[in-house]
């Protein structure tokens, strides 16, 4: 934690700014339920109440509170976010690793692999998987996963092929240090910033991905995330009719620039610092 400390107190403003923003997402991810008295999925007063103090963000067509939805939507977005960068760039970096270090056939089918998944068109693939295996938190992580673990992959590889060129290296290898070794003792310390920048990365990539399958209606429907929010504005009939659409879109968009946009500063900040 005091290295965390010491890492955000050399950031710049916008960084620093960045960080409190994320921090305020946070607290709306763990506690939604106390900050707000509303139910995302139960109708709590009128159809489409303007913002008043009653209700910050006002109500949908069903008289559903938004701020409470924006609330809950935040942890959608979070878990999503995080579990696809958890899964991506802890599976990503490990084949990178693994066929730096080995090189051969297994480096040879590995990079194959990436460069077909970096051809294959990622939405268009991505609607299809996520209609075929249905909307769940889950199978979006799975999916927007498959999509998101070359770029660590090839970063990783890259500075594992240069690394294990190094003397000290070859020293441990003489003296009977495997694999599990190196990787432990020399391999993932020198790597860790490179892991870092592209975890922070594949957040925010994964927030906009999982908010778009959502808005396509791809989404998993109790999750009130805030492309389903999108989704289900788009699809009110009367939107064209009211003055009510342009709090009912632009909240829940606001809140995936800001959150993205957060997470970008962030990681610039530590790729500036780190690498």
């Amino acid at each position: 934690m005091k290295k965390v400390s010491n890492l955000i107190k050399a950031f710049s403003f916008l960084g620093k700014a960045s960080v409190m923003v994320m921090m305020l997402f946070f607290i709306l991810a763990i506690i939604p339920s106390l900050l707000t008295s509303h139910s995302p999925y139960i109708p709590s007063g009128g159809a489409l109440t303007p913002p008043s103090t009653l209700h910050w963000m006002g109500t949908d067509d069903l008289g559903i509170d938004l701020w409470a939805q924006i609330c809950h939507g935040a942890r959608s977005s979070l878990i999503v976010g995080f579990g696809t960068a958890f899964l991506a760039a802890g599976g990503g970096s490990l084949i990178g690793i693994l066929g730096g270090y080995y090189g051969g056939k297994l480096d040879g089918c590995l990079m194959r692999s990436i460069d077909l998944m970096m051809v294959v068109p990622e939405l268009p693939t991505m609607i299809v998987l996520g209609a075929f295996f249905g909307p769940s938190k889950m199978n979006i992580i799975i999916v927007l996963s498959l999509f998101s673990w070359t770029r660590p992959a090839r970063i990783v590889r890259s500075k594992i092929l240069s690394i294990k060129e190094e003397k000290y290296v070859k020293v441990a290898e003489g003296y009977g240090g495997g694999f599990s070794y190196l990787a432990r003792r020399h391999f993932l310390p020198q790597v860790f910033p490179l892991i870092m920048v592209n975890f922070i990365k594949l957040i925010s990539r994964a927030i906009v991905a999982e908010a778009s399958l959502s808005f396509l209606g791809l989404g998993d429907p109790t999750s009130k995330s805030w492309g389903l929010i999108l989704n289900h504005a788009m699809s009110f009939r009367g939107i064209y009719f009211t003055d009510f659409w342009k709090w009912w879109i632009i909240f829940p968009l606001l809140c995936i620039v800001l959150m993205v946009l957060a997470i970008s500063l962030i990681s610039k900040e530590i790729e500036n610092l780190l690498c």
